[in-house]
């Protein structure tokens, strides 16, 4: 998580880098002793934390902050504590007095990594509603993986879990057989029984009651089998 300090006391920014240096892991990149020469900067970098003074000569801190991006977490700290209010109509992740406490900046700190934490979360969390014709994201074990429609064999449902059967990998991930189905925008899925979806592309042979891929044995539902049958192989079986 990257941050910046803009303050236009020396004393001020050599103190708060310290303490956010001891306290914590955030990437410092850089320092700045107005709001001016702070909006150049991010015209061409991007960060994620902004620890703001507010009393600043030419463009003040509350001045700056209205042009911040809505992505950008920022942290006032001032010795004025008469703009606290003003400073809650940015959604500012706090508002530190001066001289900043230790213990005051490290809860700040920690807030601050929630809740980027939180929107990183939410942000991929779209990505994977969203998904795409080709692709969608799986979060399994604590990873998101880019999965291509085109390499999974099959997907077993397990309750309010599905297993994804790829050509190299299983994967995990909180979903129900239902709501994948309906991301996958490949008509080679068909669903098969209750439990599983199959990729047509994969199904090495077939039965009344099975299907079969590579060393799978995969059940053929009642309720789904003439569907199957009729799209798959064109006739029924019976």
């Amino acid at each position: 998580m990257t941050c910046i300090i803009i303050d236009d006391e020396p004393l001020a920014r050599e103190g708060l880098q310290s303490q956010i240096e001891e306290l914590s892991q955030l990437q410092i990149l850089g320092k700045f002793s107005s709001a001016l020469t702070a909006m150049d900067f991010l015209k061409i970098h991007s960060v994620d934390l902004i620890f703001l003074d507010i009393q600043m000569p030419k463009v003040t801190g509350l001045e700056f902050a209205e042009q911040v991006s809505k992505e950008t977490l920022i942290i006032f700290t001032t010795a004025y504590s008469q703009y606290a209010l003003k400073s809650y109509e940015f959604d500012a992740i706090d508002y530190l007095l001066k001289p900043i406490d230790k213990n005051r900046l490290e809860k700040a700190i920690k807030k601050a990594v929630i809740y980027y934490n939180l929107l990183a979360e939410s942000t991929i969390k779209n990505i994977i509603e969203g998904s795409t014709d080709d692709f969608l994201f799986i979060k399994s074990d604590r990873k998101y993986y880019r999965v291509k429609f085109q390499d999974i064999r099959f997907i077993e449902g397990l309750k309010d879990y599905v297993v994804i059967y790829t050509q190299d990998q299983k994967l995990i991930t909180a979903m129900n057989l239902k709501t994948i189905h309906q991301k996958i925008s490949s008509k080679s899925f068909l669903r098969v029984s209750k439990s599983y979806v199959v990729n047509t592309d994969y199904i090495n042979s077939f039965d009344n009651h099975s299907i079969y891929i590579k060393e799978f044995e995969i059940p053929l539902g009642e309720v789904f089998k003439d569907e199957f049958f009729r799209i798959y192989s064109g006739e029924s079986l019976n």
